[in-house]
């Protein structure tokens, strides 16, 4: 029988994604899904579903047992508070590792953390990520874990950053922070990928590991408008946002939402993060310890993500 890897966020962009490439690659896919429904969407990429949320203690224990390893890619990217973070990205993994110690054997753990926990101060998703990368470096014990903190992420399945080009592939492009703001990016396939290497390789040491798509500096919006206008072959003009425009639709935005209990994507702790000028990583560390390189940088990645430009074709080159 095939090894059972386990997989929180199953139903989410790159989760989904983790579920489809390593199934096809062979490994026996467990995942954790809150609701039946949600099994039956993803009974072709999954082949055991255990019924129960990230806080769900009794649940977590059966997803652990005998598998090899974790896959935990759950987490809170909206939310009008600090609690709404901290009760997936904190508590979540704190039930987690609690899980993992109850089993004989526990699991390698890989846990899905993000850029933005490198600026803490900036936000409360922001500070919810660190404090899961905390604490998995107090409490892991000696349980092997690697947090990866990937930027911008992008590709087949996404819905944050395709509004984005959507708009810019009809000519415009909202600029939310600074025109000389630099950041990476990295299209999804190349995540999982280094997944798929942590997998395959015996041991690898503990910690923290950033990853890119490869092109040291980054990217500005000078180079992301220019890649949107060949692919869709048209003129893609930036569009500055006034700041205070942007101040005001944030706070209504967190003020709307505790009225009507959603969770809020922009708010002003959001806005800080956009309007950070530096989300530029670096690969050295990664790939000292994982045999990996990222294969597709922007251009390419978009050409591969379907449904916002006539033109892409939403495959990969034969």
């Amino acid at each position: 029988m095939s090894k059972c890897v386990a997989i929180t966020g199953a139903t989410g962009f790159i989760g989904q994604r983790v579920c489809t490439l390593l199934r096809q690659r062979g490994w026996r896919v467990r995942a954790l899904l809150r609701s039946p429904a949600r099994a039956q969407a993803l009974q072709a990429c999954i082949d055991e579903p255990v019924h129960g949320g990230i806080n769900d203690t009794a649940a977590l224990t059966r997803l652990v047992s005998d598998a090899v390893a974790v896959v935990h890619c759950a987490g809170a990217v909206r939310g009008a508070d600090r609690q709404a973070f901290d009760r997936v990205n904190v508590d979540g993994l704190r039930n987690l590792l609690a899980a993992l110690g109850t089993v004989d054997t526990p699991a390698r753990l890989l846990c899905l953390s993000s850029l933005a926990a490198r600026e803490p101060q900036l936000s409360f998703y922001a500070s919810s990520k660190r404090r899961g990368e905390q604490l998995l470096e107090q409490q892991a014990g000696g349980l092997e874990w690697l947090a990866l903190r990937p930027p911008a992420v992008y590709g087949p399945g996404d819905r944050e950053l395709l509004p984005l080009f959507k708009l810019m592939a009809r000519g415009l492009a909202p600029l939310p922070g600074r025109a000389d703001a630099r950041f990476s990016m990295i299209f999804v396939d190349d995540i999982v990928a280094a997944i798929l290497s942590w997998l395959q390789h015996e041991r690898v040491a503990s910690g923290v590991y950033s990853l890119h798509d490869g092109r040291r500096g980054g990217y500005d919006w000078t180079d992301v408008c220019d890649s949107v206008a060949r692919l869709c072959r048209r003129r893609v003009r930036p569009v500055p946002i006034p700041g205070g425009v942007l101040d005001v639709s944030a706070r209504l935005n967190s003020r709307l939402a505790r009225w009507f209990g959603y969770a809020p994507m922009l708010t002003p702790e959001k806005l800080r993060e956009l309007r950070h000028p530096d989300w530029v990583c670096d690969n050295d560390a990664i790939l000292k310890v994982l045999d990996w390189q990222p294969a597709v940088q922007l251009e390419e990645g978009l050409r591969r993500t379907p449904n916002w430009c006539r033109f892409t074709t939403g495959e990969a080159p034969s």
